[in-house]
């Protein structure tokens, strides 16, 4: 059987049945740090609070902590501990303006994935461009 140029010597032995189609798959994963890396910056997205901080500095743009404690309905302290995870994790930054620091998301990666989630103007639902018009929502926890 000849060796598949994408299947790392280890794997070599295994039984396969479309070898171009494995390589292909192997190629799309990519190396072990980058899928890492994605792993890290979707749990940020993984939270239902840090989302709503993450949504509201990308598309509100620089916001200060009080802020964004009204328009995501958070309490300030919680609003705060959210900011620390998120710039320790590099994806958002403050710039001091006077005695109050807004926040920004500095993270171009994620811009994408956030706008697919961005509502229709005053509908709270998803864009019928997005993909997901249509889309059934999932029932409240408990409500099902």
């Amino acid at each position: 059987m000849a060796r598949m140029h994408r299947v790392p010597a280890e794997r070599a032995d295994r039984r396969v049945i479309d070898g171009h189609t494995v390589c292909a798959a192997i190629e799309s994963i990519g190396d072990a740090d980058r899928l890492a890396a994605w792993a890290d910056r979707f749990a940020l997205l993984g939270e239902p609070h840090r989302l709503a901080v993450l949504l509201a500095l990308h598309h509100a743009g620089p916001i200060a902590v009080t802020d964004l404690a009204t328009a995501t309905g958070i309490a300030d302290p919680a609003v705060s501990q959210i900011l620390r995870l998120l710039r320790t994790a590099g994806v958002v930054a403050g710039t001091k303006d006077g005695r109050i620091v807004r926040y920004a998301l500095t993270a171009p990666h994620l811009a994408p994935v956030l706008d697919q989630l961005r509502p229709a103007p005053g509908s709270g639902t998803p864009e019928a461009g997005d993909g997901t018009a249509g889309t059934p929502t999932p029932p409240e926890p408990g409500t099902a």
